[in-house]
């Protein structure tokens, strides 16, 4: 029994085409009759490749595979003359009957639809500092380009693709049946409409090689950990004239020792002293753009968040700046002098509240 195409390409049903695309390759390079001159058995896996992963990386016929299976519906029952629907283009059907009223059986899809290049991700790290600031960045991304000896052709230096004797040319090859003919993709030229006699050694007649390519992107400022930067057409080029995918660098930000983010806000521990505290203070804190004064009121209690507006992170989408929120933390001294364990002593014999009685009496 034949295996499905899935199978040939050990890929899942539920493949991307990207994950098609990659097995496809590997296997074709492994292959490859140029990598494997006189090995009947590998050609015979080739064109077995080939098959799957024309049929796989078309959606209307991967749709068709999956719905009818490799035989599909048959009319008239067994014996009866009835038909499959194995790479057969049902937009097509419709057409095909033109060939009953002087139409002719040539299907209207012709050659290879274009198709879009797949997209492609890479990550930049940058300092909080930079991430808050901005930066200009220089990713490199491993993509297909045109083969720089036959430059994409596919056929060795000196020679050029000719027109597929099969099809004549057209990427189309017609099946008849009776009063009627159904069209499919040239199996030779698998649509293309052209054949290379003598493949490119350097590419193998892929006409593409992998190649790696160095982007400027610019980050914008307050760029956060998982922020992705979007550069259109830079991904893989597109198959048979398509546009090219999209490149989308996800910017990986390197954590503060002193800030802590909440969207465009930051927020900064200030460590003060109990006489800071009860009294009120001035005291000079660091924020991403220098130091500035904060005015601590009288009373103030630990865990207290007290604003400074405008200085904290830029927002992403315009808008200014968030704010930077200062946590004050009451810091309690591990190690007492003489005098200040006197001093302390002396507060206490003249304290008129006691925290607790203020809890747990309300």
């Amino acid at each position: 029994m034949a295996r499905s195409p899935y199978e040939v390409l050990g890929v899942t049903k539920t493949a991307t085409d990207d994950e098609i695309k990659k097995a496809y390759r590997k296997l074709a390079r492994e292959n490859h009759p140029d990598a494997n001159q006189g090995d009947a058995a590998a050609e015979e896996r080739f064109k077995e490749i080939q098959g799957a992963y024309d049929t796989l990386s078309d959606a209307d016929k991967r749709k068709q595979y999956d719905t009818f299976g490799a035989g599909g519906p048959r009319g008239g029952g067994p014996g009866q003359g009835g038909f499959g629907y194995e790479n057969v283009d049902l937009s097509d059907l419709l057409g095909q009957f033109g060939g009953m009223f002087g139409r002719g059986g040539r299907g209207r899809r012709g050659r290879s639809q274009p198709q879009r290049g797949a997209d492609l991700e890479s990550r930049v790290s940058l300092s909080f500092e930079d991430a808050l600031a901005g930066a200009q960045a220089r990713v490199p991304v491993e993509v297909e380009a045109a083969c720089h000896a036959c430059h994409g052709t596919g056929a060795e230096p000196g020679t050029a693709p000719v027109g597929c004797p099969r099809c004549g040319g057209s990427g189309n090859v017609s099946d008849s049946h009776g009063l009627f003919a159904l069209s499919q993709p040239c199996p030779q030229c698998r649509g293309n409409g052209v054949v290379v006699e003598k493949p490119c050694k350097t590419c193998r007649g892929a006409g593409h090689e992998r190649v790696t390519r160095k982007y400027a992107v610019k980050i914008p400022p307050g760029a956060k950990d998982g922020t992705k930067v979007r550069l259109k057409g830079k991904g893989e080029p597109g198959a048979n004239g398509g546009p090219a995918g999209d490149l989308f660098v996800v910017v990986s930000v390197v954590a503060s020792t002193l800030y802590e983010r909440r969207d465009a806000d930051l927020v900064l521990d200030v460590p003060i002293t109990y006489p800071e505290a009860a009294l009120g203070a001035t005291v000079e804190i660091p924020t991403p753009e220098g130091p500035v004064n904060l005015k601590i009121p009288a009373g103030t209690e630990s865990g207290k968040l007290l604003r400074v507006k405008g200085r904290g992170a830029p927002r992403l989408k315009g808008g200014g700046k968030g704010d930077l929120l200062a946590r004050i933390r009451v810091t309690v001294p591990q190690k007492l002098t003489k005098a200040e364990k006197e001093a302390l002593e002396g507060y206490d014999r003249v304290l008129r509240e006691r925290p607790r009685d203020r809890a747990f009496n309300e």
